[in-house]
């Protein structure tokens, strides 16, 4: 179907034709019709992109309003693919969540065998350690070593013989058990430094970086432990200066996980 003014313009041409086929006031009226018919395409051109200018304006900020709603929420609530991360990034978020269940199930076991406030302090505080670990598997998509173990149980065989070694030491007497905390502590420290060093994702090294702030105040409690019964702490995984440069220093304040 013609549009109506080409329409229109063609029957003109047939009637100018028909009556006055070549002549000169043919040729103006043509010449008219013709200008009126582009005059009339101009106004509808520019009324139709007066009209669709506002939409198209609103669609463009609606897109840059997602944009930036999507940069917000990425890295807090968003899940990111698993496979952005290396196998040593997957290796050491994985290991840390366990280790960090270790520390706070033997701490536990150990403050109901001797009754001192130090381990089931430390014991919350370590499943706020473990749970941000947690956080970090579910944001990245790798699955959960600890999914559904009880007290005591971990994937990893290095660490499920690490805490029977653990307890049965803690059992021997008090000062033990203290030393034992110091360890975990310790080992702690160290394993976290490295996964640090495995990643360059800021979402992580926090996460890491503030666990490691958390053991720094645990190996100094366990070491005021000992000093409390007439005992001094002598360092059991770290050199002797890294252990006095954090024994040195006071308790130290920071986020929350």
């Amino acid at each position: 179907m013609r549009h109506p003014i080409v329409a229109w313009h063609l029957n003109l041409r047939h009637k100018m034709g028909t009556d006055t086929k070549g002549s000169a006031p043919t040729l103006v009226l043509q010449g008219l019709a013709i200008f009126i018919i582009f005059s009339t395409a101009l106004l509808i051109i520019d009324k139709i992109a007066r009209i669709s200018a506002p939409n198209s304006a609103h669609q463009i900020e609606t897109v840059q309003a997602i944009t930036v709603a999507g940069r917000a929420t990425l890295g807090s609530s968003i899940a990111v693919p698993g496979s952005v991360l290396t196998a040593h990034e997957i290796a050491h978020m994985r290991y840390m969540r366990e280790e960090e269940k270790l520390a706070h199930d033997v701490y536990l076991l150990l403050a109901n065998q001797w009754g001192t406030p130090v381990f089931a302090k430390i014991a919350q505080a370590e499943q706020r350690h473990t749970d941000a670990v947690l956080g970090l598997l579910i944001r990245y998509g790798v699955p959960d070593p600890s999914a559904g173990a009880g007290p005591g149980q971990f994937t990893d065989p290095g660490l499920a013989a690490l805490y029977q070694t653990l307890i049965q030491k803690g059992a021997v007497s008090l000062m033990d058990a203290l030393m034992v905390g110091g360890l975990i502590e310790e080992v702690d420290i160290a394993d976290l430094e490295n996964a640090v060093a495995s990643t360059t994702r800021p979402d992580i090294i926090r996460v890491y970086e503030n666990i490691h702030r958390g053991s720094r105040n645990h190996l100094r409690s366990f070491a005021g432990a000992l000093n409390q019964i007439g005992m001094a702490y002598q360092p059991q995984k770290l050199s002797a200066a890294e252990v006095d440069a954090i024994l040195s220093t006071p308790m130290e304040r920071g986020p929350p996980l």
